[in-house]
């Protein structure tokens, strides 16, 4: 017997591209015989070479930040960092994208962006190879979220998605609300809450 549901995640994800899917995390049933890819169907290339997929994170939620080092709000690394510290404990996970699709502000390579991330501003939590964050060409995960929250699409560097333990979007958060800002602090803590 054909699995329709296994055939259309699969259709699914040869159409996004690089993103990988499994039946099991990359899916939740909203209503009989309907299926909906969540988050944990995603990887990224990371910084280092290696992949960092989502799934291994599944039933954490997870913020995920598109980022770059040479932008007004580079200095939001530090409040990213704090959070980590806070509530990656509790089980937060956090993911920096860098991407140079907003004013040119991410064009150097994999050195130029740890040395930022990093040595800069110390962050400790995982941060990707540069991706595209949006139009057609954007990384399937983020082209993901554009259908899940239209009218939340990044508009520049440092745009925040939260994503509960289901790995659908629960926040999205503008550029400019600072990492620290109580909305974020008091969303993230109502995510690791939540069942």
């Amino acid at each position: 017997m054909i699995d329709r549901r296994r055939i259309l995640t699969l259709t699914l994800a040869a159409g996004l591209g690089r993103a990988t899917f499994s039946p099991t995390s990359a899916e939740t049933s909203s209503a009989p015989g309907i299926s909906r890819i969540t988050a944990y169907g995603f990887s990224f290339a990371a910084l280092d070479g290696k992949d960092i997929r989502l799934s291994d994170f599944a039933g954490r939620p997870m913020l995920i930040v598109n980022t770059a080092s040479l932008c007004g709000y580079t200095p939001q690394y530090a409040g990213l960092q704090q959070l980590w510290t806070e509530f990656q404990p509790q089980g937060l996970m956090m993911i920096a994208v860098p991407s140079n699709d907003f004013g040119g502000q991410e064009p150097g390579g994999a050195s130029d962006i740890d040395q930022t991330a990093h040595a800069q501003y110390g962050v400790t939590f995982p941060i990707t190879a540069k991706a595209v964050v949006r139009g057609p060409n954007a990384h399937p995960f983020y082209r993901w979220a554009a259908a899940e929250r239209p009218k939340a699409v990044p508009a520049w560097n440092f745009h925040k998605y939260l994503l509960g333990r289901d790995g659908h979007i629960t926040d999205a958060f503008a550029s400019a609300v600072e990492p620290t800002d109580t909305r974020i602090k008091t969303a993230i803590g109502r995510a690791l809450s939540a069942a």
